[in-house]
This record gives structure tokens, C-alpha cells and sequence, in this order.
């Protein structure tokens, strides 16, 4: 499974800011999730980017910042107004 922040055809928008305010609040860096996370410079910068990652790579940030998936990403629901 791929989790992608662009918008489909009538469903939903995946935002990693949570995933940044995350970080911010632990003191962890993109240093740190390359370290001790083994998180590679490209998926950081295609999280940067708002490009998809893989559930792996999710599953790897949340033990590496020790957080539940909600600190990481967040469901936008299609704006209908």
C-alpha cells in the first residue's frame, strides 16, 4: 500500500504536516529518521514534496519517533463547498 498527498478524482488528500510538527515537538531531525530509522534522502524529500511513501516507511517513522500514525499523517477529506 502507498500512501500518496495528491488529490484523486473525488476522494481525499494525505498530508504528512503532522509528521513535521512531530518531529519539531521531539527535537528529531531529517538527520535522525536517516540515522536511526534508515529512512533514505529521496523519501524525505518525496515526503517534503507531498509524494507517496510506503506503509514500511510509515511503519519505520512511527518507531523511530516513538508516535501513533496520526502524528505522521493526516485524511483531508475533499473540500465539497
Amino acid at each position: 500500500m502507498v500512501i500518496m498527498q495528491e488529490e484523486r478524482e473525488g476522494c481525499c488528500l494525505i498530508s504528512y504536516a503532522p509528521l513535521w510538527r512531530t518531529m519539531a515537538r521531539t527535537g528529531a531531525t531529517t538527520y535522525t529518521l536517516q540515522v536511526k530509522g534508515q529512512i533514505s534522502s529521496s523519501t524525505i524529500r518525496r515526503m517534503k514534496a507531498g509524494e507517496s511513501v510506503s506503509t514500511n516507511t510509515l511503519d519505520a517513522l512511527c518507531k523511530i519517533l516513538q508516535c501513533d500514525l496520526q502524528d505522521v499523517v493526516e485524511y483531508l477529506p475533499e473540500n465539497n463547498t
